[in-house]
């Protein structure tokens, strides 16, 4: 008599779920020591077979630039031994990080005498669709192996290679150190009917995370039946303001925009108080210029650009909409901060506002104002980063306002169950 599999039947994706479900159920309970013994050999690993990776990557890259993509999205494609040392690093980072898996949020002995206590638990499987950022391959699975999580990764089908490699890296690691390789699979298939069927996956998957441009993330958002924890768009904005240290504004200004241009807290729009724009433009083109960037300015920024060093073109309605991921940036006068605010509010995806001001009382009335993710005072908005934060690495940026907003680090891959410890009581 012929024994039928739990999988028979079953599609290739939701195999890899019902695995990850299994691999969750195991690793929920493990101590700390066990899960970072694990990260340590996920980070030697991708150390010592960095040039598979690299080779893996260089297939990628190749096809990438055959088929016309933009230098800013090969840049984010591209693995090199350094980066890849970087991803190794964060992945020590994270293991050095506390558990968040059984803090006690909060708890009290009730009148009745029951003790009550509110804890940290693993979300359980998390899904992970992206674009091609095969870095993330690796920092979502280390995020989601230390917070006690199975991680089923859907990259894009442009970085196939790049994940796939990496992926076996993993996976061989995580078995290696005695926990499920099954915690960290890479979703089969490369097409968008695996997309479609891990969106599906309710009951299965716990919670959906997207990682990319504004159509992907209005994608899972609108047809997944799982819960969707969404990370936003990068349309970030630097203001400078009447008062302000014109030398500081210009550093922070540049390295908003052209640090990284490629990634989501890149800066895409500066507002420029029109009390200082005639003083801070013709700094601020110039450097710009000398950073590669084309300005899309208003009419008073055109008038202030006569003689300018920089590339400058009129800008249209679609500009202020825009997230460039590219040495591009709009620019406009306003006139005033209230001002500034109103164009943010209007355009801003909800990610990252910056201020350049000598003002204290500006600095307040912009970060009561401003409901961003984050907001920065005389800071790059490139700080906008779980890394840069202290949270290790981080699976993504949330710019909605359930469960988690913000850089997410390790804390906001888990969910809290209650425990209530009676001695015989009824109700």
């Amino acid at each position: 008599m012929t024994t039928l599999s739990p999988y028979d039947n079953m599609s290739p994706v939701a195999q890899a779920a019902y695995r990850a479900r299994a691999a969750a159920d195991d690793i929920a309970p493990l101590p700390r020591a066990a899960k970072d013994d694990a990260l340590m050999a996920v980070a030697d690993a991708l150390e010592v077979r960095t040039s598979e990776i690299v080779e893996a990557n260089a297939e990628d890259v190749a096809k990438a630039r055959a088929a016309g993509t933009s230098e800013s999205i090969v840049d984010r494609l591209t693995l090199t031994p350094e980066r890849i040392r970087a991803i190794a690093a964060d992945v020590r980072d994270v293991a050095a990080l506390p558990d968040p898996v059984g803090e006690v949020v909060r708890g009290s002995t009730l009148p009745n005498g029951i003790d009550l206590r509110q804890v940290r638990v693993p979300l359980g499987v998390v899904g992970i669709i992206y674009e091609a950022r095969p870095n993330v391959t690796v920092d979502a699975a280390a995020l989601c192996l230390k917070s006690g999580n199975a991680v089923l990764l859907r990259g894009s089908s442009s970085a196939y290679a790049s994940n796939t490699a990496l992926v076996r890296v993993l996976r061989d690691a995580v078995g290696g150190s005695g926990l499920p390789a099954d915690a960290v699979q890479l979703v089969p298939g490369e097409s968008r009917d695996s997309v479609r069927e891990l969106m599906r996956a309710c009951g299965l998957v716990d919670v959906l995370i997207p990682r990319g441009g504004a159509s992907l993330i209005r994608t899972v958002v609108e047809e997944s039946t799982v819960p969707v924890i969404e990370t936003g768009t990068g349309n970030c904005h630097v203001y400078v303001d009447a008062q302000t240290d014109l030398a500081m504004a210009v550093e922070i200004l540049v390295n908003s925009k052209a640090q990284r241009p490629s990634v989501c807290n890149s800066a895409e729009t500066l507002l420029v108080h029109k009390d200082i724009a005639a003083d801070f433009l013709p700094l601020a083109l110039d450097a710009l210029a000398e950073a590669g960037v084309t300005v899309h300015g208003d009419e008073r920024v055109l008038a202030l650009a006569e003689g300018s060093k920089a590339t400058v073109v009129a800008a249209t309605p679609e500009d202020w909409e825009t997230e460039y991921l590219s040495y591009d940036i709009a620019a406009a006068v306003v006139e005033s901060l209230e001002s500034a605010v109103a164009h943010i509010r209007l355009w801003s995806s909800g990610h990252t506002e910056a201020i350049i001001t000598t003002s204290q009382a500006a600095a307040r009335r912009f970060t009561q104002l401003v409901d961003s993710t984050t907001v920065a005072v005389n800071a790059s908005t490139r700080f906008t980063d779980g890394g840069q934060f202290g949270f290790g690495a981080e699976i993504g940026i949330s710019t909605q306002k359930l469960h988690a907003r913000g850089p997410m680090g390790l804390p906001e891959l888990t969910s809290t169950k209650y425990i209530v410890t009676g001695d015989g009581h009824i109700r």
